[in-house]
């Protein structure tokens, strides 16, 4: 069953390693995230790279001391703990239950809630609330979301994307062959941050990348050496958010 395994995983490994044709003027999908919220309007405008295919992404907020305030997306898999590869015990692909400490450990580690596993990550038992959470959008979007309540004047916008099975030749299949957790990643996450400014006139800021997260999620660092990513970095050609006064 291990070996039907690995060959259903090499099968998602060729498909992940096309890149996509992005069109010049492509319509974002638009949806929206804690519609109920009290604090200050947010627009978050992403757009897709040619090596995007089906990535896993977080967008919180921190203070600017770098303390977690409050997560305003994450993608549905990692908030509820069931992926739809998560079971191939049948011969084929089903949802399952599955822990993928890797895949958003930045944005984990932030967020502080530690599992009875001693993971950082929610489980089917502990998802997060609906309103922080939705499929993962395929292509171009615009999440219109809103702050809990009313909160610093200054804060930063954090936007933590990983996408599984984009091997290179620094960060390939047999790096750490005994760690299982590294697998689910292969290059590891990156994260994009920006500093908003409720009081100084600008409506738009450009998240710029920081760093990635660790191989296999084993803590919240933010690494900057990134001369090993390659692909990795051409997920998204922009990220941006608007605040509404």
């Amino acid at each position: 069953m291990k070996t039907l395994s690995y060959i259903l995983l090499a099968a998602l490994l060729l498909a992940a390693c096309k890149t996509t044709k992005v069109p010049e003027k492509e319509t974002p999908e638009i949806f929206s995230t804690n519609v109920t919220g009290s604090g200050p309007e947010l627009q978050v405008e992403f757009t897709r790279g040619e090596a995007h295919n089906h990535p896993l992404m977080a967008v919180w907020t921190e203070d600017e001391n770098g303390d977690y305030i409050q997560t305003l997306y994450v993608a549905e898999s990692i908030s509820r703990g069931i992926y739809g590869h998560g079971d191939a015990t049948t011969g084929k692909w089903l949802p399952g239950e599955i822990r993928r400490p890797a895949a958003l450990p930045i944005w984990s580690h932030s967020r502080g809630v530690k599992e009875l596993d001693g993971l950082f990550i929610p489980t089917s038992k502990t998802p997060l609330a609906d309103a922080y959470t939705g499929a993962t959008p395929q292509k171009s979007f615009i999440m219109k979301t809103k702050l809990d309540k009313p909160g610093p004047e200054k804060f930063y916008v954090l936007f933590e994307i990983n996408q599984t099975w984009d091997w290179n030749e620094y960060w390939h299949n047999n790096k750490y062959p005994d760690n299982e957790d590294y697998k689910t990643s292969c290059q590891p996450s990156l994260v994009y941050k920006v500093l908003v400014d409720l009081n100084d006139g600008e409506d738009k800021y450009k998240l710029e990348i920081v760093g990635r997260g660790h191989h296999a999620g084993e803590n919240g660092q933010v690494y900057t050496d990134l001369e090993t990513m390659t692909t990795a970095l051409n997920i998204t050609r922009n990220i941006t958010v608007k605040v509404s006064r």
